[in-house]
């Protein structure tokens, strides 16, 4: 029996995985503890309903992801519009510390990935697959970047990225708590744990404002204007011979936008209604991703990815021990830091600043630390990684 679904049933089924995925993960403690997106734990469950399918031949659906491209856009056109410079600034030399140690630490992912492929003989566009493409840039980056990577000749792009991103989801949580253990205990050997640091900078005092209708309504309009000049900014960038996906288009577009001196002025920038309808376009677009997963596909790599996937493991506990806790100061707020940073380069924020949680609950608060992962890792680090990657896909 074989199904042929339109783009609307389509999404509707997209979104049916995402209740369910949040039914399951609101039973389900494990799930929440390593901070599984409910598009990955829904998406799931349909993956094996599918492969079911597959196996016994009693039946196949056919899907129509017209708007998956849409929502892909929209998501990445509104992380565009959080790239204030003024931000960048108001975070201080540690944000700044931040963002070059894990811009570093994409480049080292992307290059042991490749260099690893070249031993085993495999196709080097996997070391990418399974790269800063799902560790550093997790499910959402995966999904984007599935399509350029099939493009350029791995079939199984989309399956292996979103593997490798749920793979690092659970890594981080996993390695972040214990090294950052290990790391407050070396700070307090050190004499650098400082009990009573206080920050009085908040993230949101930049993008806060109040939730209306007419608010989402100039939010849309202006996000559906910058996915419009940003599509136009990925064809001329096409046409230099280089593979760009077009969210990187739409994040230059929304950047310049945010950017222009008193533009505010003249167009309100909702940024809070930019970000739910960011956050939404981002759901209902990992769970079309997950639709789209064909284990069966990835078989035959098993081995060589997991034997990628932990040599990323090992790469970043050695980077952050010898490089990102001394830059960072090997003080306590540094020890903090690296455990979110451990969170977001193998996983997600999320995971990154439940790693933060366990250790502040144990120790101390930990203000600058709450700050600047969130900014970094939310932020900045996935326009860097954006150029980071199609740098290397258009090189290896």
């Amino acid at each position: 029996m074989k199904l042929e679904l339109t783009m609307f049933n389509t999404t509707a089924i997209a979104v049916l995985i995402l209740f369910l995925g949040s039914y399951v993960k609101s039973k389900m403690e494990i799930l929440r503890k390593f901070c599984i997106p409910v598009p990955v734990v829904g998406g799931l469950i349909f993956t094996i309903f599918t492969l079911i399918g597959y196996t016994t031949n009693i039946f196949s659906i056919k899907f129509d992801f017209t708007l998956s491209d849409f929502f892909m856009l929209a998501f990445y056109t509104s992380i565009g519009f959080t790239a204030s410079i003024s931000l960048l600034k108001k975070g201080g030399i540690k944000t700044i510390k931040l963002l070059i140690v894990s811009s570093i630490l994409v480049i080292l992912q992307n290059g042991i990935g490749v260099i690893i492929c070249k031993i085993l003989g495999i196709n080097p566009l996997v070391g990418i697959a399974t790269g800063s493409i799902p560790m550093t840039g997790g499910h959402g980056t995966s999904a984007v970047f599935a399509g350029p990577l099939e493009n350029l000749g791995l079939s199984a792009a989309n399956t292996i990225t979103l593997a490798a991103a749920t793979f690092g989801l659970v890594a981080g949580s996993l390695t972040g708590g214990p090294l950052g253990r290990y790391l407050v205990e070396k700070s307090i050997k050190n004499n650098k744990v400082n009990h009573n640091q206080k920050t009085n900078i908040n993230i949101n005092e930049e993008t806060e404002n109040k939730l209306s209708a007419k608010g989402f309504e100039q939010a849309i309009f202006l996000l559906l204007l910058a996915m419009a000049l940003g599509t136009i900014i990925s064809t001329l960038l096409g046409k230099t011979g280089l593979t760009f996906p077009a969210s990187v288009g739409g994040m230059l577009a929304s950047a310049f936008i945010v950017n222009i001196k008193n533009f505010d002025r003249l167009y309100p920038i909702k940024h809070t209604e930019i970000h739910i309808f960011g956050e939404i376009s981002l759901a209902i677009f990992l769970s079309m991703s997950m639709m789209k997963l064909k284990l069966w596909q990835i078989i035959d790599l098993a081995g060589p990815m997991l034997i990628l996937l932990f040599a990323q493991v090992i790469l970043i506990v050695i980077f952050i021990i010898f490089i990102a806790f001394p830059v960072m100061g090997k003080d306590y707020e540094a020890a903090v830091t690296c455990s979110g940073f451990c969170g977001y380069g193998l996983g997600a924020v999320p995971t990154g600043v439940a790693n933060m949680d366990t250790l502040t609950e144990k120790y101390y608060p930990a203000p600058e630390s709450f700050f600047i992962v969130p900014l970094v890792g939310s932020l900045f680090i996935n326009i860097v990684n954006t150029f980071i990657i199609t740098f290397f896909m258009n090189v290896v």
